[in-house]
């Protein structure tokens, strides 16, 4: 995903389309709704939101690619049936052991692994796809962003709020927008219309709907119970509720019970992501106690996920962001190379290990990570840290245009770019 294209829907796209669009009929309801983004512009935004907005939640889980496939299959069988077969859905796993599930504009879909790790059925599989598929058809993202003026708030700049703390989160740039689609609430009404058709998809696809009134009724249980993982996650942008169960089995009497659990396959299905969770699980814990200081203990914690699993490239980051804490640079060089290797794609990635080369003072190396990873998702460490690369390469034209950007975010980062751009400008 390029920089250019990224920026590409921009805000004045958008409100140039306003005087074209009107009063439309929503293809699933058959509602009439204002729609000031045609469906043209819907497919484009979750197309170059999709990679962004997966990256910036733990990218996609890539050891077990038969576990994608399996998702993929499920997701397309369901959108076969639904009201909107011809957009160009796709359906990926993210490596994220928060439980949650979400759409974007145009089909673009996703579901992380801690959510899978949740599921007993492909039925239940099959309720969290179907209805993430409606929200998808029904346009509800468009309608949110609409209501809710996202359209501004997410393409009026790139969003460099990002700290050069090792442990705070990173706030992208070029994925705002798809993650504020992707981690906005959606309202009662949306989530019963979601439920209702992701039920009707089900039916058709030869499913049991039943697996998802039970899969809503355990949410509720869960939300009762303040479950942590739910809540900071699918309770958060899918808000249960009594209502929605009542609402479900209502309709699943009225569509009939029968058809498809898919308990065994699913169970074969999900073996490995099961024999992978002590593994993600130390992970986590190392990642916690890394934040809290505790570094010795989380470099301990994180060895045991290596050992365990030794083709997760997000283990050997970690090591590497804790290597870097304790100025050990050689070794967090090491591991930040070994997570590129294994995931090159990953923005994250290829910006801790070019911030490390130039600690290092390895500048050609650093600046060929911080330009892959502003590629992917531009944020404004790494346009700071690529006019520093370039004043001290004496490119001063480079210097000027890095600092620029880097001068648009807000806090230390703006003001330490606005400051070096002065000198160079004066």
């Amino acid at each position: 995903m390029h920089l250019q294209r990224i920026k590409s829907l921009s805000l004045a796209l958008i409100v140039a389309t306003a005087g074209l669009a009107g009063c439309t009929v929503n293809p699933v309801t058959g509602e009439k709704q204002l729609s000031l983004v045609s469906p043209q512009e819907e497919i484009a935004m979750g197309a170059n939101q999709y990679t962004p907005t997966q990256q910036t939640q733990g990218g996609q889980f890539y050891v077990d690619p038969e576990l994608t496939l399996y998702v993929r299959k499920v997701g397309e069988k369901l959108a076969a049936v639904s009201d909107r077969p011809d957009l160009p859905y796709e359906f990926v796993i993210l490596n994220n052991s928060v439980p949650n599930a979400w759409a974007l504009p145009g089909g673009k879909i996703a579901v992380n692994r801690g959510l899978l790790t949740e599921l007993d059925s492909e039925a239940q599989l099959a309720a969290v796809l179907g209805h993430e598929i409606t929200h998808a058809a029904a346009s509800h993202s468009v309608q949110r962003m609409q209501k809710a003026q996202l359209i501004s708030l997410g393409v009026a700049g790139l969003g460099y709020a990002i700290s050069d703390n090792q442990w705070s989160a990173l706030l992208m740039g070029g994925a705002a927008l798809g993650a504020q689609l992707a981690l906005a609430q959606y309202g009662q009404g949306d989530e019963l219309e979601s439920d209702h058709y992701g039920m009707v998809y089900m039916k058709r696809a030869g499913y049991d709907v039943q697996a998802a009134v039970k899969l809503q009724e355990t949410f509720v249980k869960l939300s009762e119970g303040q479950e942590q993982g739910f809540v900071q996650g699918l309770f958060a942008t899918h808000p249960p509720s009594t209502r929605r169960v009542e609402e479900n089995q209502a309709l699943a009497n009225k569509l009939g019970t029968g058809g498809y659990r898919g308990v065994e396959e699913y169970r074969a299905k999900t073996t490995k992501l099961r024999e992978y969770q002590p593994a993600y699980k130390a992970h986590d814990e190392a990642l916690k106690l890394a934040q809290e200081g505790k570094f010795d203990q989380a470099l301990a914690k994180v060895n045991t996920a290596i050992k365990l699993l030794p083709r997760e490239a997000m283990f050997y980051a970690l090591r590497g962001r804790i290597y870097k804490e304790q100025d050990q640079l050689q070794k967090a060089q090491t591991d930040f190379d070994r997570a590129v290797s294994l995931y090159p794609e990953m923005f994250e990635y290829r910006l801790y290990d070019g911030l490390n080369a130039l600690a290092l003072n390895q500048l050609d190396e650093a600046r060929e990570n911080l330009q892959a990873a502003n590629q992917v998702v531009p944020t404004s460490i790494a346009y700071l840290r690529l006019g520093d690369i370039a004043a001290r390469q004496s490119r001063r034209d480079d210097a000027i245009a890095n600092y620029s950007q880097a001068a648009k975010a807000d806090g230390d980062i703006g003001k330490e770019a606005q400051q070096k751009l002065a000198r160079l400008t004066q």
